[in-house]
C-alpha cells in the first residue's frame, strides 16, 4: 500500500480496518503514516515523502520521489503480492501500478483521480494502470465505466468516522475551550508548503478577525512537522492571547468550532462533515497555479461546492486570498447564523449521500479483485 498525506493516511487505516478483520493473517506495507500502523502496517517510508502539491514544488523534490518509487517498485516487483493498493497520490500511484499491473500484481486504487475536476486525459493512465478503482465519490463509477474502468462506489470512509451530530460541547472540553462565545478553527494544511504559503495570511486575517470579534478563540490543529513553522506565522502576525495551537485533533477543532478558515482539500470534506460553515483558501508557486488553472475542468475548488454543485461556502484563490478578503468573508458568516443555518442543513444532506459500510464494501470489491486473479 501506498498512501502520501495525512488524509490518505487516514482512509487507508479505514481500509485496513475491513482488510485485517477478513483476512486476519494480513502482512501490509509501503508507504504510510500513523493511522496505518496502528493497524500494523510497516512503512518503508514515512508518507511525508510523498506530501508535496504543486508543479513546481514537485520539482524541487522529484529526483528523491521518484528514486523512493524506484526502489518501492523493484522491491514488489521481486516480492510480487497478491495485491498492491495505492491510495490517492495518483501521481505516485498510477505509474507504480502501470509497472506492477503486467507482471502480474493486481492493482486497486483506493480514490479515484479527479478526472472530473482536472486533467481528464488521466483517464487512459486509470485504464491502463487499475484493476479496479474504489470510489469515494456516487458519481464516479459510471464517470469510468463509460471508459472500460472497472469501479465500486464505496461511500466515504470520513462520513462513517465524523457523527452524523457532531458534538460541540463535548470537544470544547477536550480542547479546554469555554462553552460559551465563538470559535474559529484554522488550518493551513499538512504540507510545508502549504503552511509557507497560508499560514501568514491565514494568521493575519484571524487578528483582524480577532479586532472585530472581541473574545472568539483561535484554535490551530497541526501535523508535528509543521508546528514549528504555525507557531512562527502565528507570532508573526502578532497572535497570541486566544490563541490554541494543538498537534494532530484536527476533528475535535472542527467540532468545537463555530466555522474555519481551511486550505483546500481533504480537510474541507471533514469540516462539511462536521456541519461547519468555511471560507476555503489556497496559494501556491504562481507557475503551478496558473498550470493547474487552465486544466481545471469545474468552477470550484472545494470538495464541499463540488459536491453540492454550488457555491455554498466562499473561496479564495492565490491574489484573492489576502489577509483582508479572508477576513471579511469570516466576519459576514459571523453576521449571518441564518446562513450558517442554511449550510449546516446542505451538509447533512451531503453526509447522507456520502455515508456507506466503506470498508465493508471495499474489502468486497477487494476479495472479487483477487478471486480474478
Amino acid at each position: 500500500m501506498v498512501a502520501g498525506e495525512v488524509s490518505g493516511d487516514l482512509l487507508a487505516g479505514r481500509l485496513l480496518d475491513g482488510l485485517t478483520a477478513r483476512w486476519p493473517d494480513l502482512q501490509a506495507y509501503g508507504i504510510g503514516g500513523p493511522q496505518m500502523a496502528g493497524h500494523g502496517f510497516r512503512a518503508l517510508w514515512p508518507y511525508e515523502k510523498l506530501a508535496v502539491r504543486g508543479y513546481v514544488e514537485v520539482l524541487r523534490h522529484y529526483r528523491e520521489i521518484v528514486g523512493i518509487r524506484r526502489q518501492l517498485r523493484d522491491r514488489l516487483l521481486a516480492d510480487r503480492p497478491p495485491l498492491f493498493i495505492g491510495v490517492d497520490a495518483p501521481d505516485f500511484n498510477l505509474d507504480l501500478e502501470a509497472a506492477l499491473r503486467p507482471a502480474g500484481v493486481r492493482t486497486v486504487q483506493f480514490v479515484c483521480p479527479s478526472i472530473w475536476a482536472w486533467r481528464a486525459g488521466r483517464v487512459e493512465k486509470i485504464h491502463h494502470s487499475c484493476d479496479h478503482v474504489l470510489c469515494i465519490f456516487p458519481f464516479e463509477p459510471e464517470l469510468l465505466a463509460r471508459h472500460g474502468i472497472a469501479a465500486t462506489y464505496v461511500g466515504h470512509p470520513l462520513a462513517d468516522v465524523i457523527p452524523r451530530q457532531p458534538d460541540r460541547a463535548a470537544a470544547r472540553r477536550a480542547l479546554g475551550l469555554p462553552q460559551e462565545g465563538e470559535v474559529l478553527a484554522i488550518l493551513p494544511g499538512s504540507r510545508a508548503s502549504e503552511v509557507r504559503y497560508l499560514a501568514p495570511a491565514f494568521f493575519q486575517a484571524a487578528a483582524r478577525v480577532q479586532a472585530e470579534r472581541r473574545g472568539i478563540r483561535l484554535v490551530v490543529p497541526t501535523v508535528p512537522s509543521q508546528t514549528a513553522a504555525v507557531r512562527a506565522a502565528a507570532a508573526a502576525a502578532g497572535l497570541g492571547a486566544g490563541l490554541q495551537i494543538v498537534e494532530g485533533r484536527s476533528h475535535e477543532a472542527l467540532e468545537a468550532c463555530d466555522l474555519t478558515l481551511i486550505a483546500s482539500g481533504t480537510a474541507t470534506l471533514e469540516a462539511a462533515l462536521f456541519k461547519r460553515p468555511m471560507v476555503i483558501a489556497y496559494r501556491m508557486n504562481r507557475l503551478s497555479f496558473e498550470i493547474m488553472k487552465r486544466q481545471a475542468l469545474q468552477p470550484w475548488v472545494g470538495l464541499p461546492n463540488i459536491l453540492l454543485r454550488e457555491s455554498a461556502v466562499p473561496e479564495l484563490l492565490q491574489h484573492d486570498a489576502t489577509p483582508e478578503r479572508l477576513a471579511g468573508a469570516v466576519l459576514e458568516w459571523l453576521a449571518r447564523p441564518d446562513r450558517m443555518a442554511a449550510v449546516h442543513e446542505k451538509f447533512s444532506a451531503l453526509h447522507d449521500r456520502l455515508q456507506r459500510d466503506t470498508a465493508q464494501l471495499a474489502t468486497d470489491a477487494i476479495e472479487k479483485v483477487l478471486q480474478t486473479a
